[in-house]
């Protein structure tokens, strides 16, 4: 058992060499950010830190290992989340996990970014056109979680992402992996590690990145058409180690510490702690912190969005008197810095 978690570690390590970790000098570089934005209401409570102890659906966002964790056969689970109360921004999301065998789970989520229509300007009528667009920002992702029997899981994302809008469109893909160990008397300490969005450059290109203008030459007058090329830009990666332990109090009442870092490419560390309590798995209430390491109070303009409180509840019964079937909702609220926060809200069905 030790053998393997050792293994999985040094293989984490290895492709974490090849992240650029907390570095401030970079931030705003890479694109494509709606990949760390988190639909789930569950782990939102928890400032998306339960990488050792996320499980099900859910953990396709996070630590794709504890998709082998699902409670039944089948997990379905729907999402949705106002982000930064203010803008206009929402976020919808689906997923399904089925257990393949006895270790093994597929999954399938999907997630969208809906912004509301913009109104068209242009140089000439800088007020408007009277016309308005929509930008679509769309991921795919298709997962595998294994779980052996020494208590460590395994899980892998391939993920498809589409942004675009109705003349210019980019494309790309990203690869989450991710590690879960269990152990203690009851299962009590978990650890999780993640590594998300390693994947390809990505650009955009289409006709609205054309434009006509007149003949350079200059020896006769006519317009061309000109094909601008745009840069191309990474992904946020980023590299999650988490660690939970659950105080189990009696059969009905569980309370759970957690702490977690994130090494982000792009932007600077970040580190934060949470805790959770729950009553025969039934009813729960959570709530976490969040801060980036090394900001300064005369800098703290630069902090992240999210850097601050977050709190949420969950509330799960059974809808068969034998068996695994349940069905929840979770609530979460998460604080922002500027805006209003971010609202989440999730249906859970287990099967």
């Amino acid at each position: 058992m030790n053998k393997i978690l050792y293994s999985l570690i040094i293989c984490f390590s290895f492709f974490t060499t090849q992240l650029k970790a907390g570095n401030p000098d970079r931030q705003g570089e890479a694109g494509a950010y709606e990949l760390l934005m988190n639909p789930w209401a569950r782990s939102a409570g928890l400032h998306t830190m339960s990488t050792s102890m996320i499980s099900g659906v859910e953990a396709l966002r996070l630590n794709p290992a504890g998709l082998s964790r699902i409670s039944g056969r089948t997990e379905v689970l729907i999402g949705h989340a106002r982000y930064l109360e203010g803008t206009d921004i929402k976020m919808n999301a689906f997923g399904i996990g089925q257990k393949v065998g006895t270790n093994g789970t597929f999954g399938i989520s999907l997630m969208s970014l809906d912004m509301g229509e913009i109104e068209v300007t242009t140089t000439d009528q800088p007020e408007g056109t009277g016309a308005t667009f929509s930008p679509n920002f769309f991921h795919l992702g298709l997962s595998y979680g294994h779980m052996f029997e020494n208590k460590i899981s395994v899980g892998i994302t391939f993920r498809a992402i589409s942004e675009a809008i109705s003349d210019v469109s980019a494309f790309g893909f990203a690869l989450d992996a991710g590690v879960q160990y269990v152990t203690g008397p009851q299962d009590n300490f978990k650890f999780g590690i993640s590594l998300r969005n390693i994947g390809s450059r990505m650009s955009f290109g289409g006709q609205g990145l054309s434009f006509a203008t007149e003949n350079p030459d200059g020896t006769l007058s006519y317009d061309i058409t000109v094909n601008q090329r745009s840069a191309e830009f990474e992904l946020p990666s980023a590299l999650n180690i988490g660690l939970s332990y659950d105080f189990n109090l009696d059969e009905s009442n569980r309370f759970t510490i957690l702490g977690n870092f994130t090494a982000n490419s792009f932007a600077r560390d970040q580190i934060g702690g949470g805790i959770e309590y729950s009553l025969n798995d039934m009813f729960m209430v959570r709530g976490a912190y969040k801060l980036e390491v090394g900001l300064s109070a005369e800098r703290d303009f630069e902090q992240s969005v999210y850097s601050g409180l977050s709190a949420g509840v969950s509330l799960e019964v059974p809808t068969k008197k034998d068996g695994d079937s349940r069905f929840g909702i979770d609530y979460a609220y998460r604080a922002t810095a500027p805006f209003s926060g971010t609202h989440n809200i999730s249906v859970r069905i287990t099967l």
